[in-house]
């Protein structure tokens, strides 16, 4: 099948994923629109790439269903974005596998290496998202990642136990997932390790330069900038320009360099 057609039938799958998504409320009508166009340039890649990002996507979105109420209300107040996922949102985890499959569909370069870039992203995103969601839902007291103490349900920087098995789990379903549709295994391990890499990652810069905000108001540690209260929150930390979303990318780019460097060095 040429490019021509590819990218046809890229754009048909990526618009029914994206409209599935918004009437799923999973994501929002910017988001439905970005999720389209990352859909269509994974199916102009390949079908694999197309499973392997439909996968990750639904895994993430039943996660989020499961018990949505009772992680609202842990985390009401701290999250500046609790409700569906919003384009900034989507695009901040799926930049890298965008580029990786733009690059195999026009035929770049060697495509097992973009596989481990774009698949060792999805898996540094599902180790984050998993460890959040499930990690919410048990309700454990989070810790700094770095050894500062407990922290806030929500807070970024902050680990439980059963959040890191759940990252573990959700590296290890995209790694997987990568198996399944084709992928060697060499290139399955170094998506795990990219998985686990990123979401510690994510987490490191969480707690440390991700912009940190206070609700005097409230005495709540917050990511708003105008709190639930309605009163204007202050910096206390970090840097004004590392919210949520970039750090997200920072964590999927390195997610997908160590995947790529370490299936290199494998192969």
């Amino acid at each position: 099948m040429d490019f021509g057609l590819r990218l046809f039938f890229g754009m048909i799958a990526g618009a029914l994923v994206g409209v599935l998504a918004h009437r799923a409320r999973a994501l929002t009508g910017g988001g439905a629109s970005m999720a389209a166009i990352i859909g269509m340039a994974a199916v102009a890649a390949g079908w694999n790439w197309a499973a392997l990002l439909i996968l990750y996507f639904v895994s993430s979105s039943l996660l989020s269903r499961v018990g949505r109420e009772r992680k609202l209300q842990r985390t009401v107040g701290v999250i500046a974005k609790p409700g569906p996922r919003d384009a900034q949102q989507v695009l901040a985890n799926g930049l890298a596998f965008l580029f990786a499959s733009s690059a195999v569909a026009m035929e770049l370069g060697p495509p097992g290496v973009w596989m481990a870039v774009g698949a060792g992203s999805l898996a540094a995103s599902a180790a984050d998202t998993w460890a959040t969601e499930i990690g919410t839902l048990v309700g454990q007291t989070p810790r700094s990642i770095l050894g500062r103490g407990p922290l806030r349900v929500g807070e970024s920087g902050g680990i439980t136990p059963a959040g890191s098995l759940a990252s573990l789990a959700g590296a290890v379903f995209v790694g997987a997932t990568a198996l399944s549709v084709g992928s060697s295994l060499s290139l399955a391990a170094a998506v795990v390790a990219g998985g686990v890499a990123g979401s510690v990652a994510d987490s490191v810069i969480g707690a440390t330069i991700q912009q940190r905000r206070w609700c005097d108001a409230c005495e709540q540690p917050t990511e708003m900038f105008i709190h639930r209260c309605g009163a204007v929150t202050r910096q206390v930390g970090g840097y004004s320009f590392i919210e949520n979303d970039a750090v997200n990318v920072m964590a999927n780019v390195i997610g997908a360099l160590v995947a790529a460097l370490l299936f290199a060095s494998l192969s």
